[in-house]
């Protein structure tokens, strides 16, 4: 088992300790340091700034919507940071949500399974470089040929050489045809939500994953005395989600918190936070399931439950420090 350091969105302004927090990740034995993007800050920048003042440490996108950018814009970028931080580079890509696509970025959000596999597809040809990149599908077509078209675009390949034409590519997915789809398309698998104790749940979707195949799982790791106290944290993260991100009639986290066997507390949470009742949307976030998809409690407990991560297809937990006492204890409890 693996240990990686999600730093996440930036709020009002950049973490002044991220720079700090990254390198002492990296000599603690951290594999990757992920970093996101939302309606705020880019993923991209702040992992170049980061991978200036590091050196072994893999630089993740988790991730890189693809509404915003190009697939070729993508593949610049990432083939771009690949070269100046020597080959450390993964490239984590999502669709995002309807909200965010169409609301942030003006486009539309329709087929994103076949969207994704287009934009996958383009990229991986700027990579291998090979021959000039094209793609009739819908959604990416290059050369442009349709409306407001000068007829003038031709097949280009990157100037730049990658550094590597198998740079890994991983895919935020949680729907079953998306994640099918990743097994089959990707490098790696960003969940958002998966338990240890119910790999039931994505098991026919991931079984025919290509070998080397990577999941990452961000999860939250608390350590305190109090478990139930500990979970309160990642209650209201998950009310958030599973409430108010998306709209009633389509919420991804809501519906994977049900295959996950929780459909009836799923469905009054979201009542409850569209509601406007957000206390109450997070007292009714069951604490097994929180419990389930993270670490909280004593590091005896954590320890322990630890075991059933180590046993299930999950290659790296993703966790969030938030001081260097943190960052340092749970490398002790992953890495022993």
């Amino acid at each position: 088992m693996k240990i990686g350091l999600q730093l996440g969105y930036w709020g009002a302004g950049p973490d002044p300790k991220m720079v700090e927090v990254a390198q002492e990740a990296e000599r603690l034995g951290y594999d990757a340091i992920f970093t996101a993007e939302a309606w705020g800050s880019d993923v991209f920048t702040p992992l170049a700034w980061i991978g200036a003042h590091t050196s072994k440490i893999r630089l993740g996108t988790g991730i890189a919507q693809l509404s915003a950018r190009t697939p070729t814009a993508t593949a610049m970028a990432a083939l771009t940071l690949d070269h100046l931080s020597k080959g450390r580079m993964i490239l984590g890509l999502g669709v995002s949500g309807p909200q965010v696509v169409e609301g942030w970025y003006g486009q539309p959000f329709a087929k994103p399974l076949s969207r994704t596999r287009e934009y996958v597809n383009i990229v991986r040809q700027v990579l291998a470089r090979e021959a000039p990149v094209t793609n009739d599908g819908v959604h990416y077509p290059l050369p442009y040929t349709g409306e407001g078209s000068w007829g003038l675009g031709k097949p280009l390949k990157p100037i730049t050489h990658p550094l590597r034409s198998d740079l890994p590519i991983f895919l935020g997915a949680e729907g079953p045809k998306n994640v099918t789809m990743t097994a089959e398309i990707a490098d790696g698998w960003l969940p958002l939500y998966y338990s240890p104790y119910r790999q039931e749940v994505y098991s026919d979707q991931i079984k025919d994953a290509k070998p080397g195949f990577e999941i990452m799982q961000g999860l939250a790791m608390i350590i305190c005395d109090d478990v139930a106290e500990g979970l309160k944290p990642v209650k209201q993260n998950l009310a958030l989600y599973i409430g108010g991100m998306g709209a009633k009639q389509r919420n991804f986290h809501n519906e994977l918190m049900q295959r996950m066997g929780f459909a009836k507390e799923a469905e009054e949470i979201q009542d409850l936070f569209l509601a406007g009742k957000k206390d109450a949307a997070v007292a009714a976030v069951p604490d097994a399931f929180a419990d389930e998809i993270s670490l909280v409690g004593p590091p005896e407990r954590i320890k322990d439950r630890l075991q059933a991560w180590q046993d299930s297809p999950v290659t790296s937990l993703l966790v969030s420090a938030r001081s260097m006492g943190q960052l340092r204890t749970f490398a002790d409890l992953v890495l022993g």
